[in-house]
């Protein structure tokens, strides 16, 4: 992982995804978010998107949700789950410009499912100054780290204890306790 004194040129024009589970909110036990109730954000990730916002030009959240794809849950659940989300970011003066989703099953759904490519084409279709190597993605699992790399973006990982497996090292460029750390981070880099 690279320090802080190796972070590249940055400007307001960049973007940034954020995985769902585990960096905006809590990972349930169980590893699914059935129900708007069983939403709970993590600490201070509301306020800093808040501050992200004056950072990036995109914010866009890109989250793997197979549990609909195994029954666990409906369409309509995951939809009401992110109508409670995008409330609570309205509240609190921030912005999430648009949530992707893969709903398929892990072998099914490949191309779509990170670390496939197919939600961050989406994402560039629907915002076509996203730049890949102008962009954040900020994640907690492996498969976020390998999608940013394979699309030629910074690396974030959220994660709150250590050590990590070998790859994280080869994947993730920096590493955070939380989005909160990872904020407070840019906007001392941004004003520096």
């Amino acid at each position: 992982m690279l320090s802080a004194r190796d972070f590249p040129v940055f400007h307001k024009g960049w973007s940034l995804f954020l995985d769902r589970d585990g960096v905006l909110n809590h990972r349930p036990c169980d590893g699914y978010v059935k129900r708007p109730g069983d939403f709970h954000w993590t600490p201070g990730s509301l306020e800093s998107l808040n501050r992200l916002n004056k950072l990036f030009n995109h914010i866009v959240v890109i989250s793997n949700q197979q549990g609909v794809g195994k029954g666990l849950m409906s369409d309509e659940d995951l939809q009401r789950i992110h109508e409670r989300l995008l409330e609570d970011v309205e509240k609190a003066e921030a912005r999430i410009d648009r949530i992707y989703t893969a709903t398929g099953l892990r072998h099914g759904d490949s191309h779509r499912r990170k670390p496939g490519e197919g939600m961050a084409m989406e994402a560039r279709h629907d915002f076509t100054d996203i730049r890949f190597e102008q962009t954040i993605m900020a994640g907690d699992t492996f498969r976020d780290m390998l999608f940013g790399k394979r699309l030629g973006m910074i690396t974030v990982l959220i994660a709150p204890v250590r050590p990590f497996p070998p790859q994280y090292h080869y994947y993730a460029d920096f590493h955070f306790v939380s989005l909160q750390d990872f904020t407070n981070f840019m906007i001392t880099y941004f004003n520096t």
